[in-house]
């Protein structure tokens, strides 16, 4: 007897793959395969019966994306040729409007970022992945619900499968569909823990809690326990307002000659193995900071790593640096070589180690929100990587303290928008103090006395450019 690709599926996921429910929600921890069920769910159905659509919703491109290769994989698997394959984008870099497979059967799959603008209209079976950190789940599932409850086209099926993220906020429609305080719908809701899928998937649990060393992520992301608050740092809507075809990714080298008068600042969020390492490069021009460069170096050695960011720190202002764990050693390989900024502790240097504490978070990521509300000084370029990255950063509140943090993905850990937090960080700092004359007499002695004020700046990255004759102080 030939096996069936469902064999696949492990006694969890096919007891999901099973139910037979108009309406499922599956609260699941994290790698455990919730995906790989749901797509195994969506290929099915498109097989089974000819001209079936399924709509794929997530709370971002990459994960719609990364979903719709799931879906791939499982036809496949159920020897279920594509036919076509479509993406679509009102401009290249811009943000996926949907991508869909269609199937000789004429059975569609069609993934799209879960925003109610973009779900609305369709009527598919609806599979709505990590529903509980969409932008606004709530808005979502009301503008997807006429669409599949049209008697006339057919009634259509719901499949919500998540991680949690709290009982208010954003995750308060998803905590009712498991909690079962939904009751205008009747859901059929399963949970599981790492602890339920850990025999199957041959993990070691205490070595996994060890490594993650952190309660709240341990208790919402791997036991399902439903947390107070968790808001979307940046939607996307907050985004695009800052986007801009003149910022860049990648830039002239020239930019970081020694001949180059740009006035740079950088912010740097070190990795190592399981996370790039990220150099976010602001210049600022008139009153407006303007990304030129997102630096980011995956699998690359700590001598090389520094050999890459010495050009560019010598060129800036002011760095902010991640001095956190392991970006500790470089760190202090880095402030050797172009000084300590600390002006505490009367040192002027370029590198600001900063130490990522819950204070520290509580300081640099409001201020990265606030630098995209309007009147916008800053922009970025209109790039997938960048605009996911800043989209994943989460604020957390939990018995009325609250916290930043972002999920782990294959690209990474949100390292971009720390970066950025930190290149806005180094671009606040004051400059320094600068001199301004005063018309009057005995100008030569108030000069020498402006110089000899002057002294203790000789090494501020700079002095040359800010000294001035000049008598009158005030803060720059």
């Amino acid at each position: 007897m030939t096996a069936s690709p469902l064999d696949f599926l492990l006694p969890y996921q096919r007891e999901v793959y099973n139910d037979r429910a108009r309406f499922i929600a599956w609260c699941a921890s994290r790698q455990i395969g919730k995906s790989f069920a749901g797509a195994a769910r969506a290929v099915s159905m498109a097989k089974l019966r000819e001209k079936t659509d399924v709509l794929i919703a997530s709370p971002s491109e990459r994960q719609s994306l990364e979903a719709m290769l799931k879906c791939r994989d499982w036809s496949d698997a159920f020897d279920f040729a594509i036919a076509e394959s479509i993406d679509e984008r009102d401009v290249a870099g811009a943000l996926m409007k949907s991508s869909t497979i269609v199937f000789p059967n004429k059975s569609r799959i069609i993934a799209v970022p879960g925003k109610p603008d973009t779900v609305r209209g369709f009527c598919a079976h609806v599979w709505m992945d990590e529903f509980a950190f969409f932008e606004d789940p709530a808005a979502t599932w009301k503008a997807i619900l006429p669409s599949i409850s049209n008697p006339l086209k057919g009634l259509k099926t719901a499949f919500v499968s998540s991680t949690p993220n709290g009982k208010s906020g954003r995750g308060a429609r998803f905590y009712k569909m498991i909690s079962g305080e939904d009751k205008k719908s009747q859901w059929s809701a399963h949970t599981t823990t790492i602890l339920q899928a850990a025999a199957f998937l041959n993990i070691n649990v205490e070595e996994l809690r060890a490594a993650i060393d952190d309660d709240e992520a341990w208790a919402q992301e791997f036991m399902c326990e439903f947390l107070d608050i968790i808001n979307c740092l940046l939607p996307y809507d907050i985004i695009a307002l800052a986007e801009s075809s003149d910022a860049s990714t990648h830039c002239d080298p020239t930019l970081f000659y020694s001949e180059s008068k740009a006035a740079l600042f950088l912010g740097i969020d070190f990795g190592r193995t399981n996370d790039p390492t990220v150099c976010w490069t602001l210049e600022q021009v008139g009153d407006v900071l303007w990304t030129r460069e997102v630096l980011v170096l995956r699998d690359t050695s700590t001598p090389d790593q520094q050999a890459a960011l010495h050009h560019r720190i010598k060129r800036a202002r002011r760095v902010a640096f991640d001095y956190t764990g392991p970006g500790i050693g470089l760190g202090d390989y880095l402030a050797k070589d172009h000084g300590i900024y600390d002006p505490a502790a009367h040192k002027f240097g370029k590198m600001e180690l900063c130490t990522f504490t819950a204070n520290f978070k509580r300081d640099i990521f409001p201020k990265l929100r606030r630098a995209f509300e309007a009147p916008v000084k800053l922009r970025v370029p209109v790039d997938v990587e960048c605009r996911e990255d800043l989209h994943e950063m989460q604020q957390i509140i939990r018995n009325g303290e609250y916290s930043y943090a972002a999920k782990r993905t294959a690209e990474g850990h949100s390292d971009r928008c720390t970066a950025l937090a930190l290149a806005l960080r180094a671009a606040g700092k004051p400059s320094a103090f600068v001199f301004k004359p005063r018309p009057g007499k005995g100008r030569a002695s108030q000069a020498n006395r402006a110089r000899r004020m002057m002294h203790g700046w000789r090494n501020h990255p700079e002095y040359e450019a800010i000294l001035v004759p000049s008598y009158e102080v005030y803060a720059a």
